[in-house]
């Protein structure tokens, strides 16, 4: 028999109601109003985290936190490496799944998109804004890969701070950015007693976008 987990009880929710009216034509606009309400909470140590889905080879899902670190027309771009697990994933499966949820917000978006990796030259201005430990790292992780033990990944990045001394650390040719292009994003907001807002966006072929209402 399961055991049963009690949760936190929901503040009641907001009490505005979503709509098209309400945000706008365009998701993109609208979840940048939401980060940054999300990134304006002084309890938010990350509000750019969010769960990325991916799905192996044999169909089975995967998720994990990932940092968001930009968004634009294109879309959201997060950093990994290209040989980790959700880099193989989304090279044979370009497909991707990314969950926010703002706890204090009581607000959730989940994003449905194609993947693509972003071009070189971006990934590479985006490596020179990293702490130089953290370009270490990417230079000696083997992500997602045996690792044996700790006292071995230190080694490698010992050896990899020896090998470029006082020098730029160049981004390794197996890192970098991904951009998942939306097609699908709903907007999710508590309200009292539980009737919640879900308002779903989805791409048209013609680049616009329809807007739909959903049952909490």
């Amino acid at each position: 028999m399961s055991k049963e987990i009690g949760g936190g009880r929901r503040k009641g929710g907001r009490e505005e109601l979503l709509s098209r009216a309400v945000l706008g034509p365009d998701p993109i606009p609208v979840f940048s109003r939401w980060f940054e309400e999300a990134r304006a909470s002084s309890v938010m140590e990350y509000p750019n985290a969010a769960c990325l889905s991916t799905v192996d080879d044999g169909g089975w899902p995967q998720g994990r936190i990932v940092l968001l670190k930009g968004f634009d027309e294109r879309g959201f771009i997060f950093f990994t490496n290209y040989r980790s697990a959700k880099g193989k994933a989304l090279e044979r499966h370009p497909r991707a799944a990314l969950t926010f949820y703002w706890h204090d917000l009581d607000r959730q978006v989940r994003i449905r998109g194609e993947v693509e990796r972003i071009p070189a030259e971006e990934s590479d201005a985006y490596f020179r804004t990293r702490p130089r430990g953290s370009q270490v790292g990417a230079w000696a992780s083997s992500q997602s890969e045996p690792s044996g033990t700790r006292e071995r990944l230190v080694d490698r990045a010992r050896e990899v701070e020896e090998r470029f001394g006082e020098e730029e650390i160049p981004r390794p040719p197996h890192w970098g950015g991904f951009v998942i292009r939306p097609v699908e994003v709903e907007f999710w907001q508590g309200a009292p007693s539980r009737l919640h807002d879900r308002i779903v966006y989805r791409s048209d072929r013609d680049g616009t976008w329809e807007t739909q209402r959903l049952d909490p």
